[in-house]
């Protein structure tokens, strides 16, 4: 969770670098609370339009405040294996872009310093 509040206090920083754990854990908890938000009306069998347009506006809201999170712990995780940022770009190529980008995020960190900072498993949090 603490890695997960980290990408959020950083939701504007796209410089620096980004550790597999914090870009992960930020897509995982990601996950489970958008699920969890657009999940419970239907669990609870909420009945009224009041009640899912809530639902709806509160999932909205809460997508678009971790999409600039989401892309700017993407491209510090990128820094983090040493490529730019605009690497983000190749998950547009069908199929072997995703698969590529997938690759690079689950690549280690690239040892010692790199032009984008210092290693951050080397930073104590």
């Amino acid at each position: 969770m603490k890695y997960y509040l980290k990408a959020l206090r950083n939701f504007a920083n796209f410089s620096g670098r980004a550790r597999r754990r914090e870009y992960w854990y930020f897509r995982l908890f990601s996950f489970i609370f958008g699920l969890g938000i657009f999940i419970i009306p239907i669990t609870l069998e909420m009945h009224g339009d009041i009640f899912r347009g809530l639902f709806v506006i509160l999932f909205l809201l809460y997508v678009l405040a971790v999409i600039i999170a989401g892309l700017a712990v993407a491209v510090r995780r990128l820094h983090d294996v040493g490529e730019s940022g605009w690497s983000l770009l190749i998950s547009l190529i069908p199929v072997i872009g995703s698969i590529w980008l997938l690759v690079l995020m689950l690549t280690d960190s690239e040892a010692g310093e790199n032009k984008y900072g210092e290693n951050p498993k080397g930073i104590v949090e």
